[in-house]
């Protein structure tokens, strides 16, 4: 076998532990400055029991709420200010607070998402527990 003679001239060959060493420092510096984002997000999980309830009650029939693409509100498709809500909605919650009906809220893909964080918002602070989302 017969090895051929390495010439005297420039190596071919490309060093690349230098750029190996930019690419780490680089990427450690942009860990430590980027900034964190995390945003801790309240979540009630169900808790296990034990015993499960005696006697489950029947859910209350839903209550269909519904936004227009003009912004307009319709509880149970009857014509409803945007202001009375809540009000409305902490007479459901008082009924039985155990046992809330559903809140469905259909919204228009028009319809402004300030009536919709308005209607969020009354529904937290009413305490409701059961809000879905639903589209016909």
């Amino acid at each position: 076998m017969a090895f051929a003679k390495a010439s005297a001239g420039a190596m071919a060959d490309i060093n690349v532990t230098p750029l190996i060493d930019v690419m780490l420092v680089l990427l450690i510096i942009f860990m430590v400055t980027m900034p964190i984002q995390s945003v801790p997000v309240d979540v009630d999980l169900p808790q296990k029991t034990d015993k499960p309830p005696e006697n489950p009650k029947e859910p209350p029939d839903p209550i269909e709420l519904r936004i227009d693409a003009s912004g307009q509100v319709f509880w149970n498709n009857s014509p409803t200010p945007v202001s009375a809500l809540q009000k409305m909605m902490e007479e459901e919650v008082a009924r039985d607070p155990t046992n809330q009906p559903e809140l469905q809220i259909d919204t228009n893909e028009s319809a402004e998402y300030g009536v919709l964080a308005k209607v969020l918002a009354a529904a937290k602070n009413a305490e409701m527990m059961k809000i879905g989302f639903v589209q016909k």
